[in-house]
């Protein structure tokens, strides 16, 4: 009875750490749309619609110094399988560490929150111009 416990508890505690990682793949899949999915516009304009509110939201994060939500709830299922959450958010604990050395500060967030923006300004002003230039046509 008591190895089967043990099984139960360790098979309930591998689906909470499969659903933690699934929650790092979805936040790095949106951080990567945020910054670049202006880019995907290009092909397909639809897009726009969906994209625009995930950069502005974004950017907001970025900005005010917020914690997005899918950070605690990645928490919360990594403290449900038994391991260890971090504290401050996603950017903070994966994406910092890849591109500074030191620990995230509202100047380096604000950096980062201007280079999401630049780099959508960028992408919807080639697409602007794109359709601009086809409507002319």
């Amino acid at each position: 009875m008591e190895k089967r416990r043990i099984w139960l508890y360790n098979r309930g505690s591998m689906g909470y750490r499969l659903l933690a990682d699934a929650v790092v793949l979805l936040h790095a899949a949106f951080v990567a749309f945020v910054v670049l999915g202006g880019f995907l516009a290009w092909r397909r304009r639809s897009l726009v619609w969906a994209h625009l509110p995930c950069a502005v939201w974004g950017v907001l994060l970025e900005y005010r110094g917020w914690i997005c939500p899918l950070t605690p709830l990645e928490n919360d299922l990594r403290r449900r399988a038994g391991l260890a959450g971090y504290d401050g958010g996603f950017v903070e604990h994966y994406v910092i560490p890849t591109l500074y050395p030191a620990d995230l500060t509202p100047p380096k967030q604000v950096a980062l929150g201007t280079l999401a923006l630049l780099v959508n300004v960028v992408a919807y002003g080639v697409l602007v111009r794109r359709i601009v230039r086809g409507a002319g046509r």
